[in-house]
């Protein structure tokens, strides 16, 4: 029995020792086969290794139109079924209603985006620049080119002026994040537009354009205010011409919360939104979520940082400007920067409260909105789907392919698919019958402030002959707006490159007409007194009642120690020498 057990043992080692030369022999001969490939085809098994992950890392859909034939995709709108905007306007204009086939060697959404940012092919011409004072003493550039001087094939210099009883449409522009009229999209709009024979007019964010920041106040992404008062300007200015307004990424998030805001009241005539963010709060989750759109934010960021640069004495006095150095994302830039010039207690907190999509439903003239469902920037996913199709005044036309803000087309990418969809859209509206018109008709600059309800009570100004008045925030906002005439001016002819670097001085010569103070002779010095006391009696006249009565009672009760001593000590002493004398008598 011993013996048959090692007999087995000395069997199955054996086999095991003859496996494992078999292994190793195995492994030797599959080592001798790799070495007798060529060198060149490892190489080029690397290659398509390499295409197909940057293929699906880049999205791109090269493969899926050609096996489509380059077709293109067809362009989804998404309205309510009762939508009079969609029977009248939108359901005429065949673009929206065609296929969309970018341009073949531009098939990723990132490389469209990145084309559009570092070439884009804008078109050649020259705007008229006005420069425009803010109610709280801010200034920006309004750039403009006139539809009568536009023509194919030319390179536009825009010197003539528009008349009070000028009929031709107005097309305001709002750039996008750190983009002004020089950007390339904002260049193709534009230039599209005027050849249609509209003026247009590019309205920069404060501090951009080469103009400086001449207020504490800054623009981000919900920021309304300067939007609605250069649109209430133009509609004063320009009465008889209707007005259309077209936002780009961060523009379309403020222009519709305008448009949310105003509802009814707004002299807007209809409007285009192009690649809005929507939800700002699910745009910040889902730019800091892939490597790719990590990329975006921190080029985002860059920009953001460059933009703080140029306006460091202020944000070094009303921001974190350690902060804003470290800042390696868009949320770090909001914490340090724009939260607390605009008074956010957080960075969530502002992006809530300045998201578009909340506002979406109040719209209440003719809205185009159109997002690319592959836009690296602003997500799909923050797209309010049932809130513009229960505004009946909204349509949405989303494509498969665009990128952000790009939609090229044509072999040689010389064109972008949403301008011409948007051109075509305000054309058919301003022929149709569906224009809105503004019912509740206001004094430009009256308007509610997005500040906060402690800003808006009256306080106590204290002019410099002692006088105190009680006034509000509604008459200064007034006054000041009625500058705007006075105060804006033109620049003729000027390329875009002067306007970035000399933009500066343009705006010195506002202060430099002051005139001086005469001489303080005491007759000068009486007219002055009389002036003044005049001047606050008449302000405080224009004030309700309680104002009046208010300062009659804190001027009585301030002076009645001093009375009531002086009154005693006259009549006490009257009443003493009467006493003597009466005493004398007797």
């Amino acid at each position: 029995m011993l013996a048959v057990l090692l007999s087995m043992s000395f069997s199955e080692e054996s086999s095991s020792s003859s496996s494992s030369s078999l292994n190793g022999d195995a492994y030797a001969l599959l080592f001798n086969a790799l070495r007798l490939i060529p060198i060149s085809h490892y190489l080029l098994a690397l290659s398509l290794l390499f295409v197909i992950v940057i293929y699906n890392f880049l999205e791109f859909h090269f493969v899926e139109d050609l096996f489509s034939g380059f077709r293109g995709s067809p362009v989804r709108l998404t309205f309510n079924s009762s939508s009079p905007i969609y029977d009248g306007v939108v359901s005429k204009c065949k673009i929206v209603h065609g296929r969309y086939l970018v341009t073949p060697w531009l098939s990723s959404p990132h490389i469209q985006t990145a084309f559009l940012h570092f070439f884009g092919r804008p078109p050649c011409f020259s705007y008229r620049r006005q420069l425009f004072r803010l109610s709280d003493g801010g200034m920006i550039a309004l750039d403009w080119l006139m539809g009568s001087t536009a023509g194919p094939g030319d390179v536009f210099h825009a010197n003539n002026f528009i008349s009070k009883d000028d009929t031709t449409p107005i097309a305001i522009v709002i750039p996008g994040l750190t983009s002004d009229s020089a950007a390339s999209y904002i260049r193709h709009l534009v230039f599209n537009t005027a050849k249609r024979g509209w003026n247009v007019v590019v309205s920069n964010h404060r501090g951009l354009g080469g103009v400086s920041i001449t207020s504490d106040c800054f623009y981000n992404a919900g920021w309304t205010e300067d939007a609605r008062e250069v649109i209430d300007y133009l509609h004063h200015e320009y009465p008889k011409a209707p007005l259309f307004a077209i936002g780009t990424s961060i523009g379309a998030n403020i222009l519709v919360k305008y448009l949310g805001e105003e509802g009814e009241k707004t002299p807007v005539a209809g409007a285009a939104a192009i690649c809005p963010p929507w939800d700002l709060l699910i745009g910040d989750r889902f730019i800091g979520r892939r490597l790719i759109q990590k990329l975006y934010d921190r080029a985002l960021t860059i920009g953001l940082q460059d933009y703080a640069q140029l306006h460091e004495p202020r944000y070094s006095r009303l921001a974190n400007w350690e902060g804003i150095k470290k800042s390696r994302s868009i949320r770090d830039f909001d914490n340090h920067a724009t939260c607390l010039v605009g008074k956010f207690e957080t960075v969530d907190t502002y992006y809530r409260n300045c998201s578009s999509s909340t506002y979406v439903g109040n719209v209440s003239i003719p809205l185009l909105c159109i997002s690319s469902l592959d836009d690296p920037v602003c997500t799909v996913e923050a797209i309010p789907w049932d809130e513009c199709r229960a505004n009946k005044n909204v349509v949405l036309a989303t494509t498969w392919h665009g990128g952000h803000l790009a939609f090229f087309e044509g072999i040689t990418a010389a064109g972008m698919w949403w301008v011409r969809a948007v051109n075509e859209y305000l054309g058919v509206l301003h022929s149709s019958p569906y224009m809105h018109v503004r019912k509740k008709v206001q004094e430009p600059g009256l308007h509610l402030s997005t500040e906060s309800s402690i800003d808006q009570g009256p306080y106590l100004n204290v002019s410099e002959d002692g006088m105190v008045a009680a006034v509000g925030n509604e008459q200064t906002r007034n006054s000041i707006v009625g500058d705007h005439q006075t105060n804006s001016e033109m620049v003729l002819d000027t390329e875009q490159d002067e306007q970035l670097t000399g933009a500066k001085s343009d705006a010195v010569p506002n202060t430099d007409r002051t005139c001086e103070p005469p001489a303080n002779t005491p007759d000068t010095e009486l007219r002055n007194l009389t002036a003044s006391v005049t001047s606050c009696l008449n302000q405080l006249s224009q004030r309700n009642k309680r104002s009046m009565w208010l300062l009659a009672y804190v001027a009585i009760i301030t002076t009645w120690p001093l009375v009531g001593s002086a009154l005693r000590f006259i009549f006490g002493k009257k009443r003493k020498n009467v006493l003597s004398a009466t005493l004398t008598k007797r």
